[in-house]
């Protein structure tokens, strides 16, 4: 069973925090503290500096107001019919859930309307009708909150519809919650005659442990592709060094670095902008110093455009 750690207290004492680091740390942030223990025993002891705290613990930070930081910086619901997202040609997006195992702090959609997965026959009605779509992405929240059985059931219709090729999933799990990926979703996932696609959401090295290497390797046992999609954070992976570690060790175990996103401006993250003049830079050293396969591309999300929008 998985633990959470959700009160900012609790956390303060679980990472034995002196009294000057907690005066840096939010009490009452708007978008709730949420992180796993085991992705907590990750981070060093009373140290603000560390990746992983900065992603996922609340800091005063957050409360600078910064012009153009706004509550949908992609303005996604202008694109949604409730839980569908069509943005792009041959492709849409199914919202599963607004759960996730982890809030991140510079989560786009965390101030958007909750979704409400009791049903997807609406969703599945759209995607029925569209014989353009040959992609369906799993997004949320994180698509591995939904229990077994809803997953099935999903899949089943996804098997239903002959345009549908290839079902991807966006998650975290990897890194926050291993253990997710049990008996009966890989036999879930067997079972599908689709091309299976896996991105994770990995920004630095020390995310990732022997629990998730031992995962990756059975997923490779399956044949499915497996993609990383990292954002550039500042004081976080904003260095050439830190994300040549990462795309070394992604590589390493299997996983394409895919996308570096450029921040999406949601309030409360300005803190963790990083200029698109430093962000090429950076680019530019990894080009140097890394063969092109490791080297993902610098994308930025430009509401109303029709793809990522490459910024080298």
């Amino acid at each position: 069973m998985q633990i959470y750690l959700t009160d900012v207290e609790n956390l303060i004492n679980f990472l034995r925090l002196s009294e000057e680091n907690q005066k840096k740390i939010l009490k009452r942030p708007k978008f709730p503290l949420l992180i796993p223990y085991e992705l907590a025993k990750k981070i060093k002891k009373n140290d603000l500096n560390d990746p992983i705290l900065r992603q996922y613990v609340p800091l005063i930070e957050e409360e600078k107001f910064k012009e153009n930081y706004l509550k949908d910086p992609l303005q996604e619901e202008k694109f949604s019919n409730e839980k569908f997202i069509k943005k792009y040609k041959n492709r849409a997006l199914l919202l599963c859930t607004s759960n996730c195992f982890v809030h991140c702090r510079y989560c786009f959609r965390k101030f958007l309307k909750k979704v409400d997965n009791k049903t997807f026959e609406n969703e599945l009605k759209l995607l029925e009708e569209d014989k353009t779509i040959n992609e369906i992405i799993l997004s949320g929240g994180d698509p591995l909150t939904l229990p077994n059985k809803r997953l099935s059931d999903l899949f089943e219709k996804f098997e239903g519809m002959e345009h549908i090729k290839t079902i991807r999933f966006h998650t975290k799990a990897l890194t926050t919650f291993p253990s997710r990926f049990d008996t009966q979703f890989f036999e879930i996932l067997k079972k599908s005659k689709k091309q299976i696609i896996f991105v994770f959401h990995i920004n630095h090295q020390s995310e990732i442990d022997d629990h998730a290497i031992e995962l990756i390797e059975k997923l490779k046992s399956f044949n499915f592709l497996l993609f990383n999609q990292a954002v550039l954070l500042k004081n976080v992976n904003d260095n050439s060094q830190i994300l040549e570690d990462l795309f070394k060790k992604l590589v390493k175990i299997g996983i394409v670095p895919y996308y570096l996103h450029n921040l999406d401006k949601v309030e409360g993250s300005s803190h963790f902008e990083v200029s698109k003049e430093r962000g090429k830079r950076i680019m530019k050293e990894l080009l140097e110093n890394l063969p092109g396969y490791m080297v993902p591309r610098y994308v930025e999300e430009i509401p109303f455009e029709k793809s990522k929008t490459p910024i080298m």
